[in-house]
């Protein structure tokens, strides 16, 4: 057997090995896999979007038992619209008042499941330093052996609707008060 396909092999081992042990296993977030991405009305005409570009955080995943847990810091002031003077406007004190509140989180407890599926995470969304419920619909979500790491990856597609007044955002025509989150993660087994 080639070297190659002999780590593979032994990875492959490895991951079954570990998912086959009870409790719950610890996952990184992988910053080059997982973005916040948001979508509003742009005064009333077309969407504009955008997205946190720096992340971190991690996942206790206990697949057996249904249950996990996740922590998620998001720096504010990575908010990135592709339009510097916006981008600019939305770290400002009427929005995301980066420089008081560099980071908002989001921690959760409840997973979600249908059978063995993930399908929602419930937690707590903390934007400048305000802690209101969100939860987060599973669009998709899978475990897989990455071939690069040799490490088990599991990730998703998650979405949702917040009103940024309930957490003392300025609400109008820059930032209407209904946005869509579109969250992509991945998370790399430790």
């Amino acid at each position: 057997m080639r070297p190659r396909r002999l780590a593979l092999a032994a990875g492959v081992a490895l991951v079954a090995c570990q998912c086959a042990r009870a409790g719950p296993a610890v996952y990184a977030i992988d910053p080059t896999h997982t973005f916040v991405n948001f979508e509003v009305a742009h005064f009333g005409t077309s969407t504009s979007r955008g997205r946190f570009e720096r992340i971190q955080g991690s996942v206790q995943f206990d697949r057996a038992g249904k249950a996990g847990r996740v922590e998620i810091a998001i720096a504010s002031a990575s908010v990135s619209t592709g339009v510097a003077a916006l981008d600019n406007r939305l770290r400002g004190a009427d929005f995301l008042d980066s420089a008081t509140y560099p980071n908002a989180s989001f921690v959760a407890e409840g997973f979600g499941f249908a059978g063995d599926t993930v399908t929602e995470v419930a937690g707590t969304l903390t934007l400048r330093g305000m802690a209101l419920p969100l939860t987060l619909k599973a669009n998709n979500f899978n475990c897989y052996l990455s071939p690069l790491l040799l490490r088990e990856t599991c990730g998703g597609n998650f979405e949702a609707r917040l009103q940024p007044s309930r957490w003392g955002l300025a609400v109008g025509p820059v930032v209407p008060d209904s946005v869509r989150l579109l969250v992509q993660v991945e998370a790399i087994r430790q």
